[in-house]
């Protein structure tokens, strides 16, 4: 078993080291603050496990997660986040992310949710599942503006808030500008949103950035 650890506090990384010894005494545990370091990480050893903290220096929202899923779509990767739950895990999960735990349910769940994930599982808390099932049977409140969104308009939605011209964007995601352009057309037509600065306010509102 080798787990790689995303996250850019150094005690949350030794709280989560401490869980995965006390659950697999022999296991590698790598550990990363960035997104480029969890890169070369997984360039040296790929993971069997990966825990993702889903706000870091080089990576906001889900960028980092789609990242990680880029290079790593079958290996199980379990976000941790402080943001508000309801705003990422279902994203997340239809990205591809095995697993959701807001960090404030960590201390008791935490164990849980490596495990099951090792097993080859899925995990989320009971409220995410209640919201999950909703969807799925169409029972759910209708949806919130961002969720109306793809996966490409929802990163474009979550850097454009974070304050990325369209330049940078292209380069992040690998686009050119005049796809990115189009990407933002598409959100404010959703969305309803008349600019930049509306949509920001709405991403900041909803726990969706850390601007």
């Amino acid at each position: 078993m080798r787990v790689l650890i995303v996250d850019d506090h150094p005690l949350m990384r030794v709280g989560i080291v401490q869980l995965v010894r006390q659950e697999w005494p022999d296991a590698q545990v790598d550990e990363a603050p960035t997104i480029a370091a969890a890169l070369q990480c997984i360039a040296a050893a790929r993971p069997d496990l990966v825990t993702l903290d889903l706000s870091l220096p080089d990576a906001q929202g889900t960028e980092g997660a789609s990242r990680l899923l880029r290079v790593l779509p079958d290996v199980p990767l379990l976000v941790l986040s402080l943001n508000a739950e309801a705003a990422y895990a279902a994203r997340l999960m239809q990205m591809g992310a095995s697993g959701y735990l807001p960090k404030d349910r960590a201390p008791d769940e935490l164990r849980v949710a490596l495990r099951r994930l090792a097993e080859g599982g899925r995990y989320v808390t009971s409220s995410m599942a209640d919201h999950l099932l909703g969807l799925l049977s169409g029972k759910s409140p209708q949806a919130l503006p961002h969720e109306l969104l793809s996966t490409q308009e929802h990163r474009v939605m979550l850097l454009i808030a974070a304050g990325q011209a369209p330049a940078q964007i292209a380069e992040t995601m690998h686009l050119s500008v005049k796809t990115v352009g189009s990407y933002r057309a598409r959100i404010l037509e959703k969305t309803g949103w008349a600019n930049n600065t509306e949509l920001t306010k709405y991403c900041v509102h909803h726990g969706l950035t850390d601007a």
